[in-house]
């Protein structure tokens, strides 16, 4: 089985707090085009952004790009 890949997993997260990209964005003192282009596989956050996602949902850093379960 595959396993899931760090925009899939912000993704769900996000939709877990029940948040919009926008909302989201707004929270993290972020752009929405950067969330979207991160859900979408556009591109890769920072270590800077990692931290602050990291913070923000509660998880490790493993578990939010797809090293841990």
């Amino acid at each position: 089985m595959k396993k899931p890949e760090f925009k899939d997993i912000l993704k769900e997260l996000r939709k877990e707090r029940g948040l919009t990209q926008q909302q989201l964005a707004e929270q993290l003192k972020l752009s929405v085009s950067i969330i979207s282009k991160w859900e979408n596989g556009k591109h890769q956050p920072t270590v800077d952004d990692l931290k602050i996602l990291v913070n923000f949902f509660n998880v490790s850093a493993g578990y939010l790009i797809g090293l841990e379960d």
